[in-house]
């Protein structure tokens, strides 16, 4: 049993993926080609926003969305401590300060009563993250950064193709990223990623951050990134877009079966009103999760801590000065979570076996 199935996703557009490798390998235009602007433009349209400009990852897209609004020293950026390392690397990577807000208990994206309290003379951006592919509660997040000023940047690396009160995930904030890493609900054949936003002056200078800052051949107006999409991964995407709905509908069929079967024994995943995940991963918490983790892999059944460690815990910010009990939310939810395999392709036969196997282990 496959955690995501890549292989079984390969086979079922392979038609379309290698016809789109061969263009790009026949013109051998592997930088820049014509096919990342039509995927730009293809996912502008699907998100809702005027500007998208793709990125090599979306950590740099991220990277780019601060630099391209000259967040640095001396600022401030409150963010969630419960995510990928990247949210909050990014923040330290332009030279300003990650501001960590504990996670709602029950969504585990970040808190809005936390954040309102978090905000200094200091702080220049909200950095929410749409953690296991439901959006944050923009709704009151972009009430407080309307009250105080702010920029809000959704990291959508986890939640492209979810919605959000009718509106797609990375069309809902002021900004966003999204990632193409291989395992994401939209996923690339290596890395990539994606910064979307309604600002034509920040898409352009998203452009230029990405090719070094450079604003016509060999002329630097500011510093930059190595950070284009390559036209071999903006090819595959485009290959895999026109199945990307009915993956979608897919992921929430099975989301809806663990739903089901596991109602009432084990903590499940808890939906704001008016939302719609695109359940990049499916995340149960459990209290002995270690035990469970161990008999699944006995069984050959795959899972997945994300994350075993909140990051004001981790050493790279321990200069932060806070304390391994200041977020208590975060703290529990890392000792408690356990994603399932989840995938588009994944059966009701072999989800039922990892239900059963994972009944077998609780009280």
């Amino acid at each position: 049993m496959q955690f995501i199935d890549l292989k079984a996703q390969y086979h079922a557009y392979r038609a379309e993926m290698d016809a789109a490798v061969q263009e790009v390998m026949h013109s051998a235009q592997f930088i820049n080609g014509p096919q990342v602007a039509r995927l730009e433009q293809a996912l502008a349209h699907f998100v809702g926003v005027a500007h998208a400009v793709g990125f090599s990852s979306g950590t740099d897209a991220l990277l780019a969305l601060l630099m391209a609004r000259n967040i640095g020293p001396g600022d401030e950026v409150i963010t969630t401590p419960f995510t990928f390392i990247a949210t909050a690397e990014v923040i330290r990577l332009v030279g300003a300060k990650p501001v960590f807000v504990d996670v709602d208990p029950d969504t585990l994206n970040l808190d809005p009563d936390g954040v309102a309290e978090a905000i200094t003379p200091r702080t220049r951006a909200l950095l929410p993250v749409s953690l296991y592919g439901q959006c944050a509660d923009f709704a009151r997040l972009h009430r407080i950064a309307e009250q105080h000023g702010l920029w809000c940047v959704e990291d959508g690396c986890q939640s492209f193709g979810a919605t959000y009160r009718g509106r797609r995930s990375c069309g809902v904030s002021d900004a966003a990223a999204t990632s193409f890493f291989p395992a994401k609900p939209l996923g690339c054949c290596g890395d990539g990623g994606m910064a979307f936003t309604q600002d034509a002056a920040v898409a352009e200078r998203l452009r230029v951050i990405r090719e070094h800052g450079q604003v016509a051949r060999y002329q630097h107006a500011v510093l930059g990134i190595n950070g284009r999409l390559d036209t071999l991964q903006a090819a595959i995407l485009l290959a895999k877009l026109p199945h990307f709905e009915a993956e979608i509908t897919a992921r929430q069929r099975v989301a809806s079966y663990y739903m089901q079967r596991l109602e009432g024994r084990v903590r499940l995943p808890v939906l704001l009103p008016d939302t719609q995940s695109v359940f990049a991963q499916f995340t149960i918490r459990l209290a002995n999760r270690d035990a469970v983790q161990k008999a699944l892999a006995a069984q050959g059944i795959p899972t997945a801590v994300h994350y075993p460690a909140p990051l004001h815990q981790q050493a790279v910010f321990a200069d932060l000065g806070y304390a391994s009990s200041a977020f208590p939310h975060a703290t529990q939810a890392a000792q408690e979570v356990l994603s399932l395999p989840m995938h588009p392709f994944l059966t009701t036969e072999e989800q039922d076996r990892v239900i059963d196997a994972l009944l077998e282990q609780l009280p």
